[in-house]
């Protein structure tokens, strides 16, 4: 399945519980479910594993059933930068499958995940038979677009309780990722990760979000308790651009 020949080996059968989390599934004819269910096929990451990785050909276009992954890349002196994370319900690459280009980012499991993978033929197929899949699509090239712009906008800031925000609210988009809810089960470590500072920062941002109201951090993740709020700091920053 994935460019990793350990996940490849690893590659299944969708099962009905993991089919029935596939947000745009319900969004097709039965000829066209067929035609995906066919297709789809599911590997279970290990920590670290690389689902996709800068360079190589496209040959699946991915989404996250169980699990969190997030997508990076290196710079010319071999920093890397992460750019978003990706919790369940999540689907990516929507741009790079479209152009049959090579990946432009690493995607990498930060734990254990199920991830499930549509052929790229397939892909393609959909685009050209289903209207409903169409807009799926369209939908999700729209949300990603606000979601990077909002991020390059929020990283020019030096302001890590901001950052933290801003990570947190895109996870929580619902168009996005339908599968998080009102609880995203994530670790403060690997919060840290995806916001590039250390868990000890990291701890002391979402303290102050706590505090603010806005989420109440439980055993093994976070709930959110005033989504608006946590948007509206974002917004805030943005203004003192």
């Amino acid at each position: 399945m994935q460019p990793n020949k350990s996940l490849q080996h690893r590659s299944r059968e969708a099962r009905p519980s993991e089919l029935a989390s596939i947000p745009w599934l319900a969004l097709l004819s039965a000829p066209e479910l067929e035609r995906a269910v066919d297709g789809l096929r599911v590997g279970d990451a290990d920590a670290g594993d690389y689902v996709c990785r800068v360079g190589r050909p496209i040959t699946y276009w991915f989404g996250v059933i169980e699990g969190l992954l997030k997508m990076s890349s290196d710079n010319v002196d071999g920093v890397s930068m992460t750019f978003l994370g990706v919790p369940p319900g999540g689907w990516f690459g929507e741009g790079t499958a479209l152009k049959r280009e090579p990946y432009r980012y690493n995607i990498q499991a930060l734990r254990k995940s199920v991830v499930a993978g549509l052929p790229i033929d397939t892909f393609h197929w959909l685009l050209d038979h289903s209207i409903g899949f169409n807009r799926f699509v369209m939908n999700q090239l729209n949300e990603r677009l606000g979601q990077f712009i909002a991020a390059r906008e929020i990283d020019r800031l030096n302001n890590a309780d901001l950052r933290v925000a801003r990570s947190l609210a895109s996870l929580f988009n619902p168009v996005l990722y339908p599968g998080v809810g009102a609880v995203l089960r994530i670790t403060q470590q690997e919060m840290a990760y995806l916001v590039g500072l250390s868990r000890q920062r990291v701890n002391e941002a979402l303290a102050a979000l706590q505090d603010q109201g806005s989420i109440r951090i439980e055993y093994g993740g976070l709930r959110v308790l005033d989504l608006a709020a946590l948007r509206a700091s974002v917004a805030s920053a943005k203004k003192a651009l």
